[in-house]
């Protein structure tokens, strides 16, 4: 396993986000370079209109100066306007790009993953994390290397002007960069620490919208409030300790800066009054200051952006270097067309190391025939269906799909002919009409109306008013459990799939609608190799071979009659249902 990243390297950074984006960078450079360059004609028109033009009455010189000014106002508004329109424009397009290549990553890892993550927090992974890179391309490292520019720029001009005074003004920026470099190195695991902080209050948030009729049920709204309390406060703390840090930069950098604008006011009237220097030359040298001390301090800024920036990317990082489930490299094995014979070879599984679920499982399922696995909660079949779906893979022993070891072959392959229909199904946001189609968007009419009639979807949606198109609300909130469990199976229905699995598939239906489902599951699972999970052992009467499930091992096996007349566990298990 790739072990994940602690710090992106500025020399990674270069390489996949600024170097391949060089062209939008470039223009953005010269763009800001002659923003800056035309932001210098404005001093040093001052000097010569104190210096010469004023002194001298010399109005020719003054419509001059005022037109170079007027040029250069008017080429900094421009290239100000396009380094927004090429560089911020550039920065959201990388935006919506890494959040696709995030979001990409998330959905093929393991099961596994998904098992120990929550939702939220993985939600705001793929929308935050990334927001910094704006920083990276947009207007915000242009303006550092402008900044770095101007402030060179002013910094010559300035000892042409007085080699004195700019040595003075030197020696408290120095302190000040060396402030700066510790306070940001300081900074970056502080916004790292925020970025995980943020991703679980939000996951939490997400947690309570999604169960508000469970919290309002126990009347736990007080306790979810505090809660999530508890975590925004972390986040405050969090901020404000990034907010110290960076207000030591800001502080020392108005302490440092004021004091070297008062010594320059000491030294500069003094040189005036000795004439070692022209009131021009002091007016310039103190615009040129702002010039050079103006970047700088807007530095600081950009620079606790590009350090929240890199610990962005740092988390990001650490989520694009787990590995895939697809496995390119040992899943190399493609299923054209899957015939459904299906072998367990004494397979064991654990979630954990040294606790196994799964103990010595061994069975054989032919093409097209239905396998139902039955025994008690927590027994381990729940788990056989996540292993012969492939989200699990075992620890020992052998699954083959027509002979094929299952953990060779490519996910996309299989799935493809796999159909799950489980016992809390999940729909989408939509209409009816979406989540029946979602495995194949480009079926016929034809075959959508027949996965809708099997499933006897009609008889509910044409009390609708909008019919298939009716909004089911966020996991079909409107519609009742046996119409969402009918929506599943037509889903399935529509899927064709060679291999299906029913986990529980007719829980949630009353008696008149799982009368109208079983004959339609027949109709689904014929020719086709199923395997069905059921507590409600009556629905799995006609199946070709029934296991019973017991602490991760298979303790009975045989047809319906048989296991009756054998009166062991599934005989247990049914007349206690009947009675029942």
């Amino acid at each position: 396993m790739k072990k994940p990243a602690g710090n992106v390297s500025l020399k990674n950074v270069f390489k996949t986000i600024i170097w391949p984006r060089r062209k939008f960078v470039f223009i953005g450079l010269v763009l800001i370079v002659i923003s800056r360059l035309s932001g210098l004609v404005l001093p040093y028109a001052s000097k010569y209109l104190v210096d010469e033009v004023i002194p001298s009455n010399n109005f020719d010189l003054l419509k001059w100066l005022i037109l170079a000014v007027t040029i250069a106002v008017t080429l900094q508004a421009v290239t100000s306007y396009g380094l927004t329109q090429i560089l911020s424009v550039e920065a959201q397009n990388l935006i919506a790009k890494l959040r696709t290549q995030v979001q990409a990553h998330i959905i093929r890892l393991p099961i596994r993953f998904f098992d120990n993550a929550k939702t939220g927090e993985l939600v705001s992974r793929v929308m935050t994390d990334v927001e910094g890179v704006r920083n990276l391309v947009g207007t915000g490292l242009a303006q550092m290397v402008g900044g770095i520019l101007t402030s060179v720029i002013s910094l010559v001009l300035l000892i042409y002007i007085s080699p004195k005074m700019t040595l003075y003004v030197l020696v408290p920026v120095i302190i000040f960069g060396v402030i700066s470099l510790k306070a940001f190195g300081k900074i970056r695991p502080i916004f790292r620490e925020r970025g995980k902080i943020n991703a679980e209050v939000t996951g939490r948030l997400t947690e309570t919208l999604g169960g508000i009729r469970v919290i309002k049920g126990f009347n736990a709204e007080k306790q979810e409030t505090a809660i999530f309390e508890a975590g925004v406060h972390r986040l405050f703390l969090n901020v404000k300790s990034s907010l110290t840090a960076t207000s030591v930069v800001t502080s020392s950098a108005t302490f440092l800066l004021g004091l070297a604008s008062a010594g320059i006011m000491g030294i500069g009237g003094y040189m005036i009054m000795e004439d070692q220097l022209t009131f021009g030359d002091f007016l310039a040298f103190t615009l040129l200051l702002g010039f050079m001390i103006a970047p700088i301090l807007q530095m600081s800024n950009i620079g606790s952006q590009l350090t929240e920036a890199f610990a962005g990317l740092d988390r990001t990082e650490e989520l694009m270097n787990l590995p895939l489930e697809a496995d390119p490299i040992n899943r190399t094995i493609s299923l054209e067309n899957i015939q459904g014979k299906v072998v367990f070879q004494d397979v064991h599984f654990g979630y954990e190391p040294g606790n196994e679920v799964i103990k010595g499982i061994t069975f054989q399922a032919a093409p097209g025939s239905v396998t139902a696995l039955v025994g008690s909660s927590g027994s381990g079949k729940t788990t056989i269906s996540g292993l012969l779906a492939s989200f699990l893979v075992p620890t020992e022993g052998l699954v083959t799909i027509d002979g094929q070891d299952l953990s060779k072959v490519a996910l996309d392959s299989f799935r493809s002919q796999l159909g799950v229909v489980l016992q809390d199904d999940f729909l989408f946001e939509g209409t009816i009409r979406e989540n029946i189609r979602f495995p194949r968007p480009d079926a016929s009419e034809e075959a959508f109306q027949d996965a809708v009639s099997s499933a006897y979807v009609n008889q509910f949606t044409d009390q609708f008013e909008k019919g298939l198109d009716t909004i089911i609300g966020e996991r079909g909130v409107k519609l009742s459990g046996g119409q969402r469990q009918r929506l599943a199976i037509a889903r399935a229905i529509l899927a064709d799939p060679r291999i299906l699995i029913l986990d529980e598939a007719t829980s949630n239906l009353d008696a008149e609608s799982e009368n109208y489902i079983q004959s339609s599951l027949k109709r689904l699972m014929k020719g086709r190799t199923t395997f069905v999970i059921a507590h409600r052992l009556s629905t799995i009467r006609q199946a070709d071979q029934i296991l019973v499930i017991e602490k991760g091992k298979i303790v009975e096996r045989g047809k319906h009659e048989e296991l009756i007349a054998s009166q062991g566990r599934y005989f247990d298990l049914y007349t206690f249902q009947a009675r029942i």
